[in-house]
């Protein structure tokens, strides 16, 4: 776990040179999203199979209790990633921005301000880590005493090691602005592998949660001194120094990333504290819920892989294209985001038991998988504006656009708190599908309205488009619901299971996507002359 890991126009999207900006890409700003989306996504299928190694393998060689403690662990101390406030995503915006202008002096001056930011919050980021490993008996009273000490210094370790990796974290966003998204995605993977590669062995060696602490957080400032070489050979064209900061341009970077530091603190409720709610209000059930986050996670992955690239891209449209070209991209972007949430998602409704059984075994999945398709269903309805939290941040409307994230985030808490008193940890699924509910349902009444100015698209349009459309390819699911919304295995013949598989198929095919679409998928593939 490093840093690293915390980022329907009709005509193809390219930027042409004008009189005053020279923009020399020869292969079109569309070729480059789309490869650094395929890179993005390709690292999240690749470390994504070193996740499933771990809790397949610690669920069976570490007991309940232990395993979720380590969870509490990780939680705890991923904390200090969300004291990035957005700085990484200034950084990229920015650098992005006057690198299509050609400012090479403008770049480096605001890679440099993120740089000053980023060390604040660092120090921050080391005193919260303390703070938090004090504190672990009294947040989590049910957890055995015998747990306390090796949790506090594995908090300790970890969460030290992630304040280290913020700072890091903006050489990897210099790489992201100029749009060269193999280096930060290469080392994200390295990350991963060593990650895995120290857990595993420390538990073989039947070392204690201290222990692996340690390994993890070694691996976090290998990871970290790594970025920073990256950026020494291959950008520094971007420089950063400190002394000589323009106060104008640091101010500015602040009031752009206030914004998203609230935006930050709402993900903190949404996706950060459910784990940590769990482990306070039902600590026997962490280890099972934190199984159920993990595929629902990846989903959430999958789509921030592939849209990442998308502010970026965004910040150098937004200086050459209409309000209406911008709204007809954020269409086209939605419905992407919508259908592969559904392609990721709907195999984990209808087949999570199968899928759970084969990765943790019999008695995880039974246990796990209420939870799992409560938390699939409220990533697949938040997800869904994902985008449209990309692209205004790309062109500084993201003041807007946090309404939907401060909803979400107080009905979400609010709701698990409530009902995970009242009805343990499936309360905290359920706070979580209502949050995510309240926050499609102000993008969509609120936000877009006052972004149009910006986005010219009719929220009617946007809705049929990008949402209903993409939830035509659910109907298979829903029909068959009555036979695998249970605890147990789905009561499907193999014909009703290859039934549902290619009609979902065919959905994502003739509804999913429009004429001029799937042509261009099948001239790539080879399928159409």
């Amino acid at each position: 776990m490093s840093a690293l890991d915390e980022q329907e126009a009709s005509n193809p999207i390219t930027i042409e040179p004008t009189s005053t900006v020279e923009v020399a890409r020869p292969s079109g700003i569309a070729a480059t999203f789309t490869r650094n989306s395929i890179l993005s996504v390709g690292r999240v299928f690749a470390t994504a199979a070193l996740a499933l190694v771990l809790p397949s393998y610690l669920t069976h060689k570490l007991s309940v209790m232990t395993y979720a403690a380590w969870v509490l662990i990780l939680q705890v101390s991923a904390y200090v990633g969300y004291l990035e406030f957005g700085i990484q995503t200034g950084v990229s915006k920015y650098v992005a921005e006057y690198d299509a202008r050609g400012d090479e002096a403008g770049s480096s001056m605001r890679a440099s301000a993120g740089l000053a930011l980023m060390l604040v919050a660092g120090a921050f980021g080391v005193v919260l880590t303390l703070i938090l490993a004090w504190q672990v008996p009294a947040i989590f009273r049910e957890m055995p005493a015998s747990l306390d000490r090796d949790v506090r210094l594995s908090i300790i370790f970890v969460g030290i090691s992630l304040s280290f990796g913020l700072i890091c974290s903006v050489f990897s966003s210099i790489f992201l602005g100029l749009q060269r998204y193999a280096v930060p995605m290469m080392l994200s993977f390295v990350n991963r592998v060593l990650y895995t590669a120290v857990v595993l062995a420390a538990v073989a060696l039947h070392q204690s949660l201290a222990v692996m602490g340690a390994l993890v957080a070694a691996v976090n400032v290998a990871t970290g001194l790594m970025q920073f070489e990256a950026w020494r050979r291959w950008a520094r064209s971007v420089r950063l120094q400190l002394s000589g900061l323009d106060p104008a341009v640091v101010k500015r970077m602040i009031a752009y990333c206030f914004s998203l530091a609230i935006w930050t603190a709402g993900m903190l409720c949404v996706s950060g504290l459910d784990i940590t709610i769990v482990g306070r209000y039902d600590f026997a059930q962490t280890a099972f819920y934190s199984i159920a986050v993990l595929p629902t996670n990846f989903m959430g992955a999958i789509v921030g892989a592939a849209l990442s690239p998308l502010m970026p891209t965004a910040s150098a449209l937004s200086v050459h294209r209409s309000p209406a070209e911008m709204g007809g991209i954020l269409s086209r972007v939605m419905r992407y985001a919508s259908i592969l949430l559904l392609a990721s998602g709907l195999p984990l409704l209808v087949c999570g038991y199968w899928v759970l059984r084969a990765w943790v075994g019999p008695a995880y999945a039974t246990s796990t998988v209420g939870y799992l398709r409560i938390l699939v269903l409220a990533n697949i309805l938040r997800n869904t504006c994902v985008s449209f939290g990309s692209v205004p941040t790309a062109t500084e409307s993201q003041k807007i656009a946090i309404g939907g994230v401060i909803a979400e985030a107080v009905v979400n808490v609010s709701c698990s708190i409530c009902l995970a008193r009242h009805i343990g940890a499936i309360g905290v699924a359920y706070g979580t599908l209502l949050g995510s509910v309240v926050s499609v349902a102000t993008h969509f009444t609120l936000n877009m309205h006052y972004t149009k100015a910006k986005f010219a698209i009719s929220r009617v349009r946007l809705f049929l488009s990008a949402l209903v459309r993409p939830g035509l390819i659910a109907i298979p699911s829903i029909v068959l619901a009555p036979y695998w919304w249970s605890s147990s295995a789905p009561s499907f013949s193999p014909q009703v299971w290859l039934l549902w598989t290619l009609v979902t198929m065919l959905l994502v095919w003739l509804v999913g996507l429009n004429g001029q679409e799937r042509v261009a998928i099948a001239k790539f593939t080879g399928l159409h002359s």
